[in-house]
């Protein structure tokens, strides 16, 4: 499959702010903090045309509570991604949630996602952990600095232009090609993400 790289649309933030306000009702009993991540939430960057969402809950302990509350609003749940990152929940928004019954509302273990058919029906990824986690603060770092050093962020536009014209099993291993990269890329963000925080102590 090819991955779709889109030049940077400033409709992607209108989605994002849609997407939150449902969030918060759905979630509003965790308290959630809520941010935009990913390629999408860095303006001028092109990206997939897929809304990252990071939720942040305050008790770890509660992260199961989510799942059902998510299903039931129509999100996909990838329970399969659970072993790689126990500590996160991850989910698909989709589209349009008339087509939810094309697919399986849970992908556990031993299921084949069909990732060819979903990326034509894909609005957001959900990303669900402990707020102010490493996962949590490592993606506002990346998004932060990514804004803040246009340089590195080309380079990185680069990188995905390139490996958008490959062809891929899914975006896993489109995700895996860019690992290096990012992985680099993240040390340098959140070692500046925590000098500017302590000098602003």
């Amino acid at each position: 499959m090819k991955i779709d790289i889109d030049k940077y649309n400033p409709n992607w933030i209108i989605e994002y702010k849609i997407i939150r306000n449902q969030l918060l009702s759905i979630l509003n009993s965790f308290n959630p903090k809520i941010e935009h991540i990913g390629s999408t939430s860095i303006p001028s960057l092109s990206a997939k045309p897929i809304i990252d969402i990071a939720v942040g809950i305050i008790n770890i302990t509660e992260l199961n509570k989510t799942v059902n509350l998510m299903i039931d609003n129509k999100y996909l749940y990838y329970e399969i991604y659970n072993k790689q990152t126990p500590q996160r929940r991850f989910f698909i928004g989709l589209k349009d949630k008339k087509d939810y019954v094309k697919f399986q509302s849970i992908y556990s273990y031993n299921d084949n996602i069909p990732h060819n058919k979903l990326q034509n029906y894909k609005l957001s990824h959900i990303h669900i952990w402990q707020y102010n986690s490493y996962d949590w603060i490592r993606h506002i770092a990346f998004r932060n600095y990514l804004i803040e050093h246009p340089n590195d962020m080309l380079q990185y536009e680069k990188l995905k232009k390139n490996l958008s014209e490959k062809e891929w099993l899914d975006g896993d291993e489109y995700n895996d090609a860019k690992n290096d990269f990012i992985k680099n890329l993240e040390l340098k963000a959140i070692l500046w993400y925590q000098t500017i925080n302590q000098s602003n102590d």
